[in-house]
């Protein structure tokens, strides 16, 4: 039985529900939130439903942004014929941090996985192909995470992209295997890209 009135154990809860939080994380993260002033808990409140309200996926890259098509894609001085594709918006992030690249992306939103249903046609590749078609596109660069379904994914999007005659690389394995874009350093995605292979 907790110890806790049904209103922080609820919020506790909700907090637990969050990725990488633990019980005593949530716990501490419940009391903050009471600590603070109406004012703060206010704006705590709106920006987290302003972000649901405001945020929308480009209709051209799949990223999350506030218009359509999103900055990346609208900007004049990215090289629109080469495309990095991407499994998740976190990953343009991580890659935007090393400054060195300067085309535009494709975010997926996952990656071919049979152990867990998911198929091609369960993510963007039908999108990406779409893009391929319409544009003058020189080179895509396939930037999914060093895991199985990445290696997965890179192999099927290589044998779908290379009969239309578009150069397809594969980033360098700089990423340790089994990490995540999300987390890897500057130095290490930007010797990543350096490193890049054509598939």
């Amino acid at each position: 039985m907790s110890s806790y009135s049904p209103s922080i154990e609820k919020l506790i809860e909700s907090f637990e529900k969050l990725p990488s939080i633990g019980h005593k994380t949530a716990i501490r993260l419940a009391f903050h939130m009471l600590d603070l002033n109406e004012e703060e808990t206010n704006e705590f409140i709106k920006s987290i439903t302003d972000a649901k309200s405001k945020l929308k996926y480009c209709s051209k890259c799949f990223n999350i942004a506030d218009t359509d098509p999103c900055p990346i894609c609208s900007n004049p001085k990215r090289d629109q014929g080469t495309i990095c594709v991407v499994e998740d918006v976190r990953d343009i992030i991580a890659m935007e941090r090393t400054n060195e690249f300067k085309g535009v992306y494709h975010v997926l939103h996952g990656t071919i996985s049979p152990m867990n249903g998911i198929g091609p046609e369960d993510i963007k590749i039908k999108e990406l192909l779409d893009r391929i078609r319409d544009n003058d596109i020189k080179e895509i660069i396939i930037a999914t995470n060093p895991r199985v379904e990445g290696e997965a994914t890179s192999i099927y999007l290589s044998k779908l992209i290379k009969p239309l005659g578009i150069k397809v690389t594969r980033i360098a394995h700089g990423i340790p295997v089994g990490g995540d874009l999300e987390y890897t350093d500057e130095v290490t995605l930007t010797k990543a890209m350096e490193g890049r292979r054509e598939i």
